[in-house]
């Protein structure tokens, strides 16, 4: 009986053991530095954020960023090219270190992954043609609205979507969106204002644009939950560089503006 119970004990304390190591920190910080390089998840369809110059290099504030991160770092910048809806399955399978890609702080993130203080911000808006009178989330009643699956504006859109008797349909990356919107597929879309600007310079036909705020954001870098030492380096990195002006620099250089007042404060 005593030797019925010595491997029942035995067994639990294995099992809480195993349990335990499942959960346990994770040092990718090491691994960057005993590899000697950064894998950096990245959308490139999202303009000013992250986008392909004419000559295909690999461009936009989100990139240079990137490239601040790997230089201070001492090691070799790789990019892993993703779209919004696979940048969490991305990091948490470990084909990237970290998703610096427009990625908003929300709740429902923070339930599966970690962020880093935040270093940007990001507005998505209502766009339309001019003829469409839009002033309100009220006015989206029975309109169809396009949104980029898994972003901000798909996630804040479907929570609200029933109550504002408003279609959400959805496109799997930006550019879609965006092709639907300049053809006429979809009349409503919730964009970045960057993003909207240029679809409505190369599609001036369209008459579109901003009608107003749908929500905003801070943006933070994407880190696997239980990796403490990349996240104190990554918080340390964004206050070194919000104080030396160096993450409004980028920020003000591709978007035209400095960052909010809220975001540019050095994080303590």
């Amino acid at each position: 009986m005593k030797r019925r119970s010595l491997l029942a004990l035995a067994a639990s304390a294995a099992c809480i053991l195993s349990m335990g190591a499942a959960h346990a920190d994770q040092d990718t910080l090491a691994a960057i530095r005993e590899a000697r390089t950064l894998r950096v998840a990245l959308e490139f369809g999202r303009p000013p954020w992250g986008f392909k110059d004419d000559r295909l290099k690999m461009s936009g504030s989100d990139m240079e960023a990137a490239e601040l991160l790997a230089s201070d770092l001492g090691v070799k910048l790789e990019i892993v090219e993703v779209t919004g809806p696979n940048r969490i399955p991305f990091l948490q399978t470990k084909k990237a270190d970290v998703v610096l890609s427009t990625f908003s702080i929300t709740p429902e993130r923070l339930k599966v992954i970690d962020f880093s203080a935040p270093y940007a911000s990001a507005v998505q808006i209502v766009g339309a043609p001019k003829s469409l009178a839009l002033k309100s989330e009220a006015d989206l009643k029975g309109k169809r609205v396009g949104v980029t699956r898994a972003t901000t504006g798909d996630v804040e859109l479907t929570k609200k979507a029933k109550d504002l008797g408003a279609e959400v349909v959805r496109f799997d990356d930006e550019s879609t969106n965006m092709t639907a919107l300049a053809s006429g597929q979809v009349d409503i879309v919730i964009q970045e204002p960057a993003t909207l600007t240029a679809v409505a310079a190369r599609n001036p036909q369209r008459q579109l644009e901003p009608k107003f705020i749908f929500t905003q954001f801070p943006v933070g870098i994407g880190l696997r939950k239980n990796d403490p030492a990349l996240k104190s380096y990554l918080d340390q990195w964004v206050r070194t560089h919000m104080a030396d002006g160096k993450l409004n620099a980028i920020y003000r250089k591709y978007h035209g503006t400095d960052l909010p007042a809220e975001i540019a404060k050095p994080a303590s």
